[in-house]
């Protein structure tokens, strides 16, 4: 089925992508809603403006739209976005990295059924360690640029998700964080991934980290040879 992948460059959406394709999909094109309020209810906005140089590593078309970011407004925002995707590349359905949120995983399904889209959630519900272990596996390269609970402090931006910070996230489910961060405690961004026809490297870079949480806010990048 020709599908867009709703991609926000993240550890998720980039695995959704892979899986995707490697159950068959044509992929038409990747689509990512740009909020600008960075309390955003419904979409990732850590270093969400670089999701554009990520899709030419990728070598799909993106789709954009801006957000205000507002909660009763990304709805329709996103409706928007599946409207143009349909109208510009003729999809069919609309692929997530949706894991366990309901909250997203209702609007989405809300908003396609409306426009008569097909849903595909290849992650719904995995198991978080698998999940993890399995993008060290296939030999994805994630940066986490996101930090928003107890026990991850400012050490952990910019740092790549290898075996050690994977085993580390997965110790500290105990303690109640979700190793993935569906709980809102991490954000990431993918360098390379399968499939690829490029890999991202940041050139520079920035923490910010105050109270407790921080980004790593990244100013400029290159594409560099896989």
């Amino acid at each position: 089925m020709r599908l867009g992948v709703l991609f926000s460059g993240g550890k998720d959406s980039c695995m959704a992508l892979h899986l995707t394709r490697e159950t068959g999909h044509d992929i038409a094109c990747l689509l990512t809603v740009l909020p600008r309020n960075p309390e955003s209810f419904l979409f990732h906005t850590p270093n969400i403006d670089w999701t554009a140089e990520q899709a030419k590593a990728i070598g799909v078309p993106h789709l954009t739209v801006e957000s205000d970011g507002k909660k009763e407004s990304e709805v329709e925002d996103l409706r928007r976005l599946l409207a143009l995707a349909q109208e510009r590349f003729g999809i069919k359905g609309v692929a997530t990295g949706a894991i366990e949120s309901v909250y997203q995983a209702e609007r989405i399904q809300r908003v396609c059924a409306a426009l008569g889209l097909w849903v595909f959630n290849p992650l719904w519900k995995r198991d978080q360690t698998e999940h993890l272990r399995e993008l060290l596996t296939l030999g994805f390269e994630v940066l986490v640029v996101g930090v928003f609970a107890e026990h991850l402090d400012e050490d952990w931006l910019g740092r790549r998700l290898d075996s050690p910070a994977i085993e580390e996230l997965i110790s500290l489910a105990r303690k109640g964080i979700q190793p993935a961060g569906e709980g809102g405690e991490l954000e990431t961004f993918v360098l390379f991934a399968p499939g690829w026809r490029q890999r991202i490297q940041v050139t520079d870079c920035l923490p910010e980290f105050s109270l407790g949480s921080g980004i790593l806010a990244i100013h400029s990048v290159r594409r560099l040879p896989p």
